[in-house]
């Protein structure tokens, strides 16, 4: 027990958690923002959180027979999601190419900013709660897990959605 309580409260650890949560909170809370001002703020967490998931030390799942509790419901999700497509409106699809689908289609791939900032939300408000309730065990697995998907999953999801954002920031509008 001991090695999993130094890994998750030692620094890049603890500084993941921090920046991952205020990754959750901005997105709860950013109901009736104004574009502008969400664009320009999620453009300076995103690179946070995905440099502090890069610093993360390496970490494996330590089997113990149990799954780790979720907490975003499919309507939580699809909460999260409706309000992230309000606020971005016609600005929210962009073109994706970073996609298996892509090697076989002449056609391009949209995605939405919503649904990459929703699905990496998911991601990390799952990790966030399991991390909250303090079992040393659940915690460590919580982060390896999440780890995991980062590496996988939502890491290249992040960076495909903040190429769209950056286009909306700097970018004439369509």
């Amino acid at each position: 027990m001991q090695s999993e309580s130094k890994v998750i409260f030692e620094r890049n650890s603890v500084e993941f958690v921090t920046v991952a949560a205020q990754y959750c909170t901005f997105l709860e809370e950013a109901q009736g923002m104004e574009r502008e001002e969400f664009v320009d703020t999620i453009l300076k967490i995103l690179p946070l959180l995905y440099v502090k998931a890069l610093l993360l030390p390496d970490l494996e799942v330590i089997d113990d027979g149990e799954e780790l509790e979720t907490c975003v419901t499919e309507e939580s999700y699809a909460m999260m999601n409706a309000q992230l497509a309000d606020i971005m409106g016609n600005r929210d699809d962009y073109l994706d190419v970073f996609v298996e689908d892509m090697k076989y289609s002449d056609q391009p791939v949209t995605r939405y900013i919503s649904e990459g900032l929703a699905d990496i939300y998911q991601d990390i408000k799952d990790f966030i709660f399991v991390f909250k309730q303090g079992v040393n065990l659940n915690m460590h697995n919580a982060l390896a897990t999440c780890q995991d998907n980062f590496r996988h999953y939502w890491g290249q999801k992040l960076v495909n959605t903040m190429r769209a954002l950056h286009e909306v920031r700097f970018m004439e509008e369509r």
